[in-house]
């Protein structure tokens, strides 16, 4: 493994503990590749662990948000957090979870002008207010929320996603962590097209 993934070392594959070693296989095998991130945080496993069953509870379920919806939070909050592996990486996803090749760009550059519903604008105005701003919520902006169908589990969702990518964006800072190449093109251009 090469050390431009990370600042600090990186174990080889076949030196991880099983579990690690069989989750970053089946990444590789489902993606075809083994994403940056998960080879950043294998030299500490234990908190490897913890970071991808938080990140698991978080994004792969489908109730009170589409699993579209929380990629487009990580997408907009990293994009202000100037987190560039995160907003390739999961405006990846977000193109293929949307099955929209331009809602990640829009969202990363201006969220504001991107092609989403004013129930994902209201999330996402939230969500920003929330990581630029935290201090400074206030009831009216949960009622917001409210008013547009969201219940107090979407909004703690909505919350906690904005909250854990904020680690997950410093996290890449701190390593020095790129974005894998095959992050650009995902979800652009239809399988075969």
């Amino acid at each position: 493994m090469t050390d431009t993934i990370s600042r600090f070392p990186l174990p080889a594959l076949e030196a991880l503990p099983e579990d690690l070693r069989s989750r970053i296989l089946a990444v590789q095998e489902k993606a075809g590749f083994v994403p940056n991130v998960f080879l950043m945080l294998a030299h500490r496993p234990a908190e490897f662990r913890a970071f991808f069953d938080y990140h698991d509870a978080l994004m792969e379920k489908d109730v009170g948000l589409s699993k579209a919806e929380r990629e487009m939070i990580v997408v907009a909050t990293s994009a202000v957090a100037d987190c560039l592996y995160c907003v390739v990486a999961h405006g990846a996803v977000l193109r293929i979870r949307a099955k929209n090749p331009r809602v990640a760009d829009q969202l990363a550059t201006n969220y504001r002008k991107a092609e989403i519903s004013p129930r994902q604008r209201a999330m996402l105005d939230f969500a920003l207010k929330l990581s630029t701003r935290g201090g400074e919520l206030e009831d009216a902006d949960f009622d917001v929320l409210r008013a547009h169908g969201f219940d107090d589990e979407a909004i703690w969702d909505i919350g906690a996603i904005t909250a854990f990518f904020s680690m997950s964006n410093r996290l890449v800072h701190l390593a020095g962590t790129p974005p894998n190449e095959p992050f650009y093109l995902m979800g652009r251009v239809p399988k075969g097209g």
